[in-house]
């Protein structure tokens, strides 16, 4: 479903803009199939892609031997990235927000694993502004969404949870997929980016 939506749904387009002006390290965090890595720009030195699935992580580990930028792909969740702080100067989120156990946490690990000033760059599912999709997102959500779409919760308000991790938003736009016709449950989208402070405090306990 997510080649067909690539090819047929313009997604592919959407990839392309996330990922438009990246340089330096970056760490991708749920990187699924693999189906970002045709995308990152030649100034990319290295990404490092965590994807905790078995499966999608063999056919990630397939697509980062066709990428033109190192790739490398290790298990690991949102929630516990196993890297070091402070070691990257990107953050990719892609399509993956809305399926981890806890967003507070994840957004938290991943302000920890950029470095002061580093950017985090979003495509998500995000909250519906119509009322009626809204309330029926919710309602499958709560019962067969989230079992046929590996854990997909369309109804989180993805931008303002970023902005209670600490993360200053900058520009970011709401579209939906597809834009006309049938619109399902994950059509509302958003991409954007946000910046983890440039700006350093004190350690604890000192004035």
């Amino acid at each position: 479903m997510s080649v067909t939506a690539d090819l047929k749904g313009g997604v592919a387009a959407h990839r392309d803009e996330l990922l438009s002006g990246l340089s330096g390290r970056v760490i991708e965090i749920g990187a699924g199939n693999g189906l970002d890595f045709a995308h990152y720009p030649g100034a990319v030195s290295e990404v490092v892609a965590i994807e905790p699935e078995r499966g999608l992580r063999q056919l990630a580990a397939d697509s980062a031997l066709r990428a033109e930028v190192p790739v490398d792909v290790v298990p690991g969740t949102a929630e516990a990235l196993p890297v070091r702080s402070e070691a990257f100067d990107a953050a990719v989120a892609s399509l993956v927000l809305c399926t981890v156990r806890d967003l507070p946490r994840a957004l938290a690990e991943i302000k920890q694993v950029l470095r002061p000033g580093g950017e985090l760059r979003f495509f998500e599912h995000t909250l519906a502004a119509d009322g009626a999709l809204a309330t029926a997102r919710r309602a499958v959500d709560r019962t067969f969404w989230p079992l046929l779409f590996g854990g997909c919760h369309t109804a989180r308000n993805t931008v303002a949870a970023i902005g209670e991790a600490g993360f200053e938003l900058g520009v970011h736009r709401s579209f939906r997929i597809p834009e006309r016709g049938v619109q399902l449950p994950s059509s509302p989208c958003v991409l954007g980016v946000a910046r983890r402070s440039a700006v350093v405090g004190p350690p604890a306990g000192t004035d």
